[in-house]
């Protein structure tokens, strides 16, 4: 009985923190910024990771509280931790750019989790390190070109231009001009601009 009532108080917790995220959301869409971060909050104070991200979220933007890198890096840790992608893409741009720290534990967490963020199929960790491969102290060309491409096959343009760079300069990849060709073509067809003006070149 005391674990079944364990059982049900913990049904319970999880349904209302998913109510509370869905509130937010409801009220950010609307306009009620303040009313949203109050319903994320309570939801992420209960360790509900998809609102502990939207907290992140609203201390990185401003929205319905005061702008906070450092709680917004906090909530995107707690959410990531919890195995949220796009928690872990943010919580990993967050250990690159703002973070305290010796910049090579910083940089070696953050990989790990946009590695991680990318294989759970987030678009903008592929990009990320698709370019941080490429343009690192010691690049990985091969190993940034995977990444460029797995986002590029997701729809991101600026990664398909990255993708028609390789191509055409030979990194990663054997050069192949008729391949860049075809990439920068479908990059300017999205309407990138920088493979519309390396087309006319």
């Amino acid at each position: 009985l005391e674990e079944a009532a364990f059982q049900l108080q913990q049904i319970f917790r999880i349904d209302i923190s998913i109510a509370l995220n869905i509130l937010g959301i409801e009220s950010m869409r609307v306009g009620h910024c303040r009313a949203a971060f109050t319903c994320f909050k309570l939801a992420a104070d209960r360790g509900y990771s998809k609102a502990q991200f939207n907290v992140g979220l609203c201390y990185e933007h401003g929205r319905g509280t005061e702008k906070d890198l450092e709680k917004a890096g906090f909530y995107y840790c707690q959410a990531a931790s919890s195995h949220h992608p796009m928690a872990q893409y943010r919580y990993a741009r967050y250990l690159l750019q703002h973070s305290p720290g010796s910049c090579w534990d910083r940089q070696h967490k953050a990989v790990a989790l946009l590695e991680r963020a990318a294989g759970a199929g987030i678009t903008e960790a592929q990009a990320y390190l698709g370019v941080f491969y490429m343009r690192g102290l010691q690049p990985q060309e091969k190993r940034g070109l995977k990444y460029l491409l797995q986002a590029a096959n997701s729809g991101d343009a600026q990664s398909r231009y990255h993708v028609g760079v390789c191509y055409e300069q030979g990194l990663g990849v054997q050069q192949n001009l008729a391949e860049a060709l075809r990439h920068y073509r479908q990059s300017a067809a999205t309407g990138n601009t920088q493979a519309r003006e390396r087309l006319q070149d």
